[in-house]
């Protein structure tokens, strides 16, 4: 009997042992819970980690996509500094700076979209360039065939890119006609460049307007035209935002500059970019206002305080106010407390971190 009892014992020991549950083993330096809670609003909701999440420890990456965000303006790349114009070796220290502080590019449109894919801890950032002067892109004959100077605004990204390959390669180039880039024989192929390359093209009015001083009828006739003549040289392109000239319009005629249509043209602007003179809030802030999206000048003279050099240096000093990404462009991961700021209306495909 004291036989039959003993093997009785061990039969249910084995068996509690095999169905047991045993805690997950955390990964070593992995700083979040195995799982994460569903955002506020989504209760309910299968919400789980990624592969890509668990293998970052937020409590030293310390991401932070409620940040803000540079998206810096030039205008000429030229061979004399001025308030306007910046050398092409002065373009190419901004660059080597902003890889060397940790910041990486992206592209308008992906900023405005939430795509932003970024490596863990790093910081987008967006290059903007006005009036397609002949410095942005300079076009050099070799052998026959056009390829952008080495001392342009392009050749200078697409040799940076080839020794940086992560730290992206994007841009946006506000243009307006009816010589963009100021070489009438380049123009189809430059602006086709562009977009082969991964540039976009943006509406910077057809005649570089003043549109505070036109009524609803001029705006959209300046807008539609632009698009217009960009889709002559490159078909089907969808030209989608606006740097205004002088930075102004009348208030009560700011919808135009979203959506409009003339002859027969029907454009839409995702973004208005303004002149300056600060960075922007993330685009997952609900503070983000797509009418009026600050820029930063790319410039050291005459800035007053909001050059580039000025906001490198206000985030170094001031690192829990700049935009840190987690690596994965599927959540939003912010610091607790701050999730109340989060635009969960417009990113309902997003799977929201707080910790």
């Amino acid at each position: 009997m004291k036989r039959l009892l003993m093997l009785l014992l061990i039969v249910l020991m084995l068996v509690s042992t095999g169905c047991g549950i045993v805690p997950p083993k955390q990964s070593e330096g992995v700083g979040v819970k195995p799982q994460i809670p569903a955002a506020k609003g989504e209760a309910g909701k299968d919400n789980p980690q990624t592969e890509q999440q668990k293998s970052v420890n937020y409590s030293e990456v310390k991401p932070n996509e409620l940040g803000q965000v540079m998206i810096l303006m030039y205008h000429e790349i030229g061979d004399k500094e001025a308030e306007w114009e910046r050398t092409p070796d002065n373009f190419r220290k901004d660059l080597q700076t902003l890889y060397d502080k940790g910041y990486r590019l992206i592209s308008l449109n992906d900023l405005l979209d939430g795509n932003i894919n970024v490596e863990a801890g790093f910081t987008p950032v967006v290059l903007t360039f006005d009036d397609g002067d002949l410095g942005q892109f300079k076009v050099k004959v070799v052998n026959g065939k056009p390829e952008p100077d080495p001392n342009s605004a392009v050749g200078i990204l697409m040799d940076f890119y080839k020794e940086h390959p992560d730290f992206g390669r994007a841009a946006t180039f506000y243009i307006y006609y009816p010589l963009p880039f100021r070489e009438r024989e380049y123009i189809g192929y430059k602006l086709k460049f562009l977009v082969d390359n991964g540039f976009e093209i943006g509406n910077h009015t057809d005649t570089h307007a003043n549109l505070s001083k036109l009524d609803v009828n001029g705006i959209q006739k300046e807008l539609g035209l632009n698009l217009r003549h960009t889709q002559e040289y490159v078909p089907g392109y969808n030209v989608n935002s606006l740097a205004l000239p002088y930075g102004s319009v009348f208030k009560e005629y700011s919808k135009y500059l979203l959506d409009g249509s003339y002859d027969g043209i029907k454009y839409h602007n995702k973004a208005v970019l303004m002149v300056g003179a600060n960075p922007a809030e993330s685009p997952y802030d609900v503070e983000f206002d797509p009418l009026k999206v600050p820029r930063v000048r790319g410039s050291e003279m005459n800035v007053d305080g909001l050059g580039i050099y000025d906001w490198i240096k206000y985030f170094d000093e001031h690192p829990e106010k700049r935009y840190v990404s987690d690596g994965d462009p599927d959540t939003i991961v912010v610091p607790k407390g701050t999730d109340n700021r989060i635009n969960r209306g417009k990113f309902t495909n997003k799977r929201v971190v707080v910790y």
